[in-house]
């Protein structure tokens, strides 16, 4: 039914961040703090996230959490106190760092009050996101872009050339690791060998069934056709309502492809995917870059 909708209703402008899982692998430190505050140096890893979307043009923030979650909005919301004290102290570099992120993004937060899934958690964005097409970015996965476009813009302009088919980010893992991912099946798309064609979706495949080894990770773009499609879908594996069976169904009915991003994925939610990123981004700071790698030198030779 969508089929013929002019270019501009196609057009991205809203992101989903789901942000309501409880982050058990990194206890007991999200016991009192969500796993998306987490800083990577002195960012908390959400943030990061949010700024992909918008350097990639998304407009408004749609951010599904759950209990426990507040002090993700009142991270991006005016501090007044914390701001007065900056300015009264004249640290104009902290005042501006702090001022920038609550002015950085429209968002909008709805509550996901069950842990049904992550097609459940990107449902109940449905009346937010008003049934049309969205991106959806997961908190765990960042990608460094520096150079290039950033993860989110590249999926757009993959969403335009597949002309308006659901686009998702691929990742060819380990082989045994595919357990560990949503997994495709398919081949190059017929009019952009750019493409990956979907042509079927298991989720964490028992060990030696994965049809491939290109695994999803994290990033999506995602048609108006997946509103009714994701209402419709039952709960699956563990119970839940997976959004990779959401999309296998979209792969079959309005078509679904798959791109490599160019650049560099970190695992966050990981621990040691989560320490190696904020290694990575440590290093790219100059201030830290010298004193980091000398010590690092000294924990090898220590150890």
């Amino acid at each position: 039914m969508f089929a013929n909708l002019p270019a501009m209703a196609l057009r991205v402008r809203k992101a989903i961040i789901p942000a309501a899982g409880l982050g058990t692998r990194f206890l007991p430190a999200t016991k009192t703090i969500p796993k998306e505050m987490l800083p990577i140096v002195d960012v908390p890893t959400l943030q990061l996230v949010v700024e992909e979307a918008l350097a990639s043009g998304i407009e408004e923030i749609i951010l599904v959490t759950g209990r426990g979650k507040s002090s993700i909005e009142d991270h991006f919301d005016v501090s007044y106190e914390l701001e007065r004290t900056l300015s009264d102290r004249k640290k104009s570099e902290l005042l501006a760092s702090v001022e920038k992120i609550s002015k950085m993004v429209r968002m909008v937060s709805v509550r996901q009050k069950e842990p049904l899934g992550l097609g459940h958690a990107v449902l109940v964005a449905r009346q937010a996101a008003n049934d049309e097409a969205v991106a959806v970015l997961l908190g765990d996965d960042l990608y460094d872009c520096d150079g290039r476009k950033p993860a989110t813009r590249q999926l757009c302009d993959a969403f335009d050339r597949a002309q308006g088919r659901g686009v998702i980010s691929l990742l060819e893992v380990a082989a045994g690791e595919e357990s560990l991912y949503g997994v495709v099946a398919g081949k190059p798309d017929a009019s952009d060998p750019s493409l990956f064609a979907v042509s079927d979706m298991v989720e964490k495949p028992a060990p030696g069934t994965a049809p491939s080894r290109l695994a999803i990770v994290g990033r999506y773009v995602l048609p108006p056709e997946i509103w009714p499609i994701l209402q419709s879908t039952k709960p699956g594996k563990n119970g839940e309502i997976q959004l990779t069976d959401a999309l296998k169904t979209l792969a079959q009915t309005r078509g679904c492809v798959g791109i490599t991003v160019d650049g560099i994925r970190h695992d966050a939610g990981d621990r040691l995917g989560y320490l190696g990123a904020c290694l990575a981004y440590a290093m790219k700071r100059d201030e830290l870059r010298p004193g980091l790698t000398k010590m690092m030198k000294q924990l090898i030779a220590a150890g």
